[in-house]
């Protein structure tokens, strides 16, 4: 079977690198065009994009794909390869681009799509940040049949994944990588020979992962820890929680939250409690938070303890934005 892809970061990178594997023939990938990236901002492949180059796979990074848009030549020229490719087949994971319905109907099987989330909880952009922000004990991956709509393909295959306590998004977003790169070599050998079963959404129980802010970031205060402690987890590696602490931006990658009792009237949250080897204390809106690995701007990512060596967070120490009068 011939199978086209379209993809552009690790998580895609991982199933194209599956089904080369499993020994799928790739005519043809699909990914965003390069980026500034680094400290020198020098144009960066992406990672699918430098897998399929060490397999001298032909590459197409269009603008659009849409023939009507505003780069109807880059539209049309992708059209081009992925006929010539002779696709029967595409598997499309985090492509970052919005699929016209040339491209959903131009493989004879279609276009099957890897979604990180057990749909229809967690359409969209982000379902592994949003799933462990909300507390969620349960993820997984879906292979969806696209269709026009945002996330909204009949069911393929899906596989559930438990949320660990200690899992954040770059732990659990590993796992689920490798779990879509292993569905969908399963679900192309079940197309095969006709296995494939579509199974339509759920009506109910729909939500939506929109893309991450890099606003989110900040943390506050007033909110109780297990939230707090949950955000933490979500934003690791991004874009990473923070907090001002003075002119400071700190960020925070590990926190633990401990209880859930409003503060007194003279503990507003936001005030750091104690600082030592086990952590940095902070009273939140519910509970205290125990900041356990913090970084300063230029600095490493370190544990509390040897942060702590070269940084004083004193009992009253006020972290947060100051609150407007």
């Amino acid at each position: 079977m011939r199978v086209a892809f379209a993809g552009t970061p690790e998580f895609a990178a991982v199933a194209l690198d599956a089904l080369l594997r499993a020994g799928f023939t790739v005519p043809l990938v699909l990914t965003q065009p390069d980026r500034p990236a680094g400290r020198g901002m020098k144009l960066q492949a992406s990672p699918v994009k430098q897998l399929a180059q060490r397999h001298g796979i032909a590459v197409a990074q269009p603008r659009s794909l849409r023939l009507d848009g505003t780069y109807p030549e880059d539209a049309a020229a992708a059209q081009a390869a992925l006929q010539a490719s002779g696709a029967d087949a595409m598997v499309v994971a985090a492509y970052g681009l919005i699929l016209p319905r040339w491209t959903l109907t131009l493989p004879r099987l279609g276009c099957l799509n890897i979604h990180a989330s057990l749909l229809p909880r967690w359409r969209g952009a982000a379902p592994i940040h949003r799933a462990i922000e909300a507390g969620d004990a349960t993820t997984g991956v879906t292979l969806m049949q696209m269709d026009e709509g945002l996330d909204t393909g009949d069911m393929l295959l899906t596989e559930p994944v438990a949320i660990g306590p200690d899992d954040t998004t770059a732990t659990l977003h590993d796992r689920l990588a490798a779990l879509g790169g292993r569905l969908a070599v399963e679900a192309l050998e079940l197309a095969a020979c006709g296995g494939l079963r579509p199974l339509p959404q759920p009506a109910e129980g729909v939500t939506y992962a929109h893309k991450i802010d890099k606003a989110e970031a900040d943390l506050d205060w007033t909110q109780p820890a297990a939230t707090l402690a949950r955000r933490v987890r979500a934003f690791d590696p991004f874009p990473g929680a923070a907090t001002p602490w003075g002119e400071v931006p700190l960020k925070v990658w590990a926190a633990q939250a401990q209880g859930d009792q409003p503060p007194g009237p003279a503990t507003p949250p936001g005030t750091v409690l104690a600082a030592d080897a086990q952590g940095v204390r902070v009273q939140t809106g519910a509970g205290v938070l125990c900041l356990t690995a913090l970084q300063r701007p230029g600095g490493k990512r370190l544990p509390a303890a040897d942060f702590l060596r070269g940084n004083e967070l004193p009992p009253g120490t006020r972290l947060g934005r100051p609150a407007c009068s």
